[in-house]
């Protein structure tokens, strides 16, 4: 049996490497379960001096497994002629497994490599002759294999922004791209729902990987690239450029666990930081000052730091100043630029109020707060003017530029959001939102939905917060992200969540589509009905449209913000 369980090539900077490697799985077994006295005559055999294997199937013993697998890859290579390889070799959950990755200049190379390490790893229990004949032997194989290609990753040739984070990337990405284009530049941008040319969309689908990267900077007479970077793709192929001008860290939080070898959010915050690592050293890192794990990225970055925050006396912002960065910041009501070694920016540049970008609901939405101080940060960083920063931050339209995300129509004398919401963050934002346009004693009702690859903690965890924040919750499935889960068993972990905060009357629906309609015949005056959509925007809005709904104004929102806080 072969310890192989993985063999990936990434094309760019990976969770490994801020170039192109490969990554090689094991399952190693065989020497983790292996008698020690055993253990120790392979690594002996293999040229590894003092070894202590520790017991079997023990955290020791896997300790003692890296430094194995990590002198073989050495061993191989050197016997290959290749003067000097770096190696990352890391555990995984499962005490028997670990990842061992290495940068790739020629492809068929790298994975002769591979493979030579693959079977002299399969080799435990041969005696020490053959074991030096074989490690000659591939070593040989993997000198006289023929180089392959190089890497594919992309040297770009105009400014690219790289935006990532847990939640806000999409919306962060094209304000930065709509400020780019209210620059008078020629934009592409690429995002999980397609690849963008000056606001028209060239390709639909999710295109937060390498290939959206590829084919943003392909686009004729492109000027900016925004990049929407999402850790699926990082983890899978790598970046697919070499680098970027600004990187830009929206947050951390728990999405996606259990998915890639990714089980902690201090492990998710790692694969997110890979871009800020391979931004220029004369661009700049924007990242999130009160999101703690997103702020240490900064000490990762060759870049000088650019901070966001919603407050002006927040310490992350006195630590960048005080190392030579620069902060965005609300400061009286204004979005404010400080900067202790700018004579422009000394007392603070106040570049616009808050209330005046539409995408803040009148400042009720702290996440887009946050979002639109991300972009403004990543677009002065840019060079851009600030009259297009101001000009695309008060142009920038929740329905019309951001489709998907807290999206609002009014249906009669109530209100309906639709907005992706795909985590706990992401749903208590929402929450957050419907609470701010809720008239005095009118109801909340919530559409909850979740795809099938979620984690079971996270999908009960968003029924437990929707229960606890609607007062009204049913089920509206993705049907086309079910991803092999039943919706029964989906329905079983939200309504745990659900029953877990005192409410067990929760429907279920084969879509969100049948979701929103069950929920806008239960309306009355002044409630806010959300759904959380994923897959079903499009059908939605000419749905409610044919209801009679319209699209809610920048105005038209502001009225109902105040409204609801009279």
């Amino acid at each position: 049996m072969t310890s192989q369980v993985e063999l990936r090539v990434l094309d760019g900077a990976n969770l490994y490497f801020s170039r192109a490697a490969v990554k090689l799985t094991l399952d190693l077994s065989a020497l983790i379960d292996a008698p020690a006295p055993a253990a120790k005559a392979f690594a002996s055999a293999l040229g590894l001096g003092a070894t202590r294997p520790g017991r079997i199937g023990s955290g020791f013993r896997q300790r003692f497994a890296i430094r194995v697998v990590g002198h073989i890859v050495r061993r191989i290579a050197r016997e290959a002629g290749i003067g000097r390889i770096g190696v990352r070799v890391r555990p995984e959950n499962a005490v028997r497994r670990l990842v061992v990755a290495f940068p790739w200049a020629h492809e068929q190379r790298a994975r002769a490599l591979a493979q030579a390490i693959v079977e002299v790893i399969d080799a435990f229990g041969t005696d020490e002759t053959e074991l030096t004949a074989l490690v000659t032997a591939v070593g040989e194989r993997v000198r006289n294999e023929p180089p392959g290609n190089p890497p594919p990753t992309l040297r770009p040739k105009v400014p690219v922004v790289a935006v990532t984070g847990t939640n806000g990337k999409t919306t962060t990405s094209r304000m930065i791209a709509h400020i780019g284009r209210a620059a008078g530049l020629h934009v592409g941008w690429s995002s999980t729902d397609g690849v963008y040319f000056d606001g028209e969309l060239v390709e639909y689908g999710d295109f937060s990987g390498p290939s959206g990267a590829g084919r943003v900077l392909a686009q004729p007479g492109i000027q900016l690239a925004v990049t929407e970077t999402a850790r699926g793709g990082i983890l899978r192929r790598g970046i697919g450029v070499a680098s970027n001008d600004v990187s830009v860290v929206t947050n951390v939080s728990a999405d996606h666990l259990g998915l890639g070898g990714i089980d902690t959010v201090d492990q998710l915050a790692e694969v997110k930081a890979v871009i800020t690592k391979i931004t220029r050293p004369r661009g700049w890192c924007v990242v999130n000052g009160d999101d703690p794990r997103t702020f240490a990225m900064r000490l990762g970055s060759p870049a000088k730091c650019w901070v966001f925050s919603r407050d002006a006396d927040s310490p992350s912002i006195r630590t960048v100043l005080e190392e030579g960065g620069r902060a965005t910041t609300v400061l009286d009501g204004f979005v404010t630029v400080l900067d202790n070694a700018s004579t422009a920016y000394l007392d603070g540049e106040a570049l616009l109020k808050v209330t005046d970008i539409p995408m803040t609901l009148s400042g009720l939405s702290h996440y887009n707060v946050e979002n639109a101080l991300a972009a403004a940060s990543a677009a002065l960083g840019l060079g851009l003017p600030k009259a297009a920063v101001v000009e695309g931050l008060t142009s920038f339209s929740p329905n019309e530029n951001n489709p998907g995300r807290m999206n609002m129509y009014s249906v009669r004398d109530f209100t309906v959001v639709i907005d992706l919401a795909h985590n706990e963050a992401g749903l208590e934002a929402l929450l957050e939102i419907m609470n701010g346009v809720r008239r005095e004693g009118a109801r909340l009702l919530l559409a909850l939905g979740s795809p099938g690859d979620r984690a079971d903690e996270m999908v009960s965890a968003m029924g437990a917060i929707g229960a606890r924040g609607a007062d009204r919750v049913v089920i509206g499935h993705k049907d086309t992200y079910l991803r092999g889960r039943p919706p029964s068993e989906l329905d079983a972990v939200f309504r745990e969540g659900t029953s877990s905060v005192g409410v067990d009357d929760v429907p279920s629906f084969p879509t969100e589509l049948d979701a929103a309609k069950a929920l806008v015949a239960e309306a009355g005056p002044g409630d806010v009905v959300a759904v959380m959509s994923l897959q079903d925007r499009a059908s939605l809005d000419a749905w409610l449209r044919s209801e009679g709904a319209t699209v809610d104004t920048p105005e038209i929102l502001k009225s109902k913000v105040e409204r609801a806080q009279h």
